[in-house]
C-alpha cells in the first residue's frame, strides 16, 4: 500500500481514510503493548458512528502498515491459534516526518528545480 496524499483534507486524513485514521490512532494509543486485530476492529467500529468496517478491511490495513514499515507485530498463541499483536514502529511525529520525506522525495524526482525553489522560499 502506498500512501495517497490528498491536500484538501486535514491532518491524518490527508493520507488515510476515516477508518484507517482510527486504526493508526488506536495503535499509537496502545503503544508497545500492542493490539490484536479483533481489539482494533472493535475500537474502530466504536469510534465510527453510523458506519461499520469489516474485520477483513482492518486486517488488510494492519498488514499493509506492516509492509509500509509503519507498524510491527509479533505473534502470540491464543484461542484459535496464533494471533498477530500489532504495535507502532513510528510514533506520530516520526510518521509525519516519514510522510513529508515521501512527499519531498517524490517531488524532487519529478520536479527537482521547482521543489528546491519552493523549499528555499518557505
Amino acid at each position: 500500500m502506498t500512501l495517497i496524499f490528498n491536500p484538501q483534507n486535514k491532518g491524518l486524513a490527508k493520507v488515510f481514510k476515516d477508518y484507517q485514521e482510527e486504526v493508526v490512532k488506536f495503535i499509537w494509543e496502545v503503544g508497545d503493548r500492542g493490539a490484536i486485530s479483533r481489539d482494533v476492529w472493535i475500537k474502530v467500529n466504536e469510534r465510527l458512528v453510523g458506519k461499520t468496517i469489516s474485520r477483513a478491511s482492518i486486517i488488510n490495513f494492519l498488514n499493509a502498515m506492516v509492509d509500509e514499515g509503519l507498524f510491527d507485530y509479533h505473534e502470540e498463541t491464543g484461542k484459535g491459534g496464533y494471533h498477530r499483536v500489532y504495535r507502532p514502529k513510528l510514533d506520530e511525529p516520526a510518521f509525519k516526518r516519514h510522510v513529508a520525506q515521501i512527499m519531498i522525495s517524490s517531488l524532487m524526482k519529478d520536479y527537482p528545480k521547482e521543489t528546491r525553489e519552493v523549499i528555499k522560499s518557505t
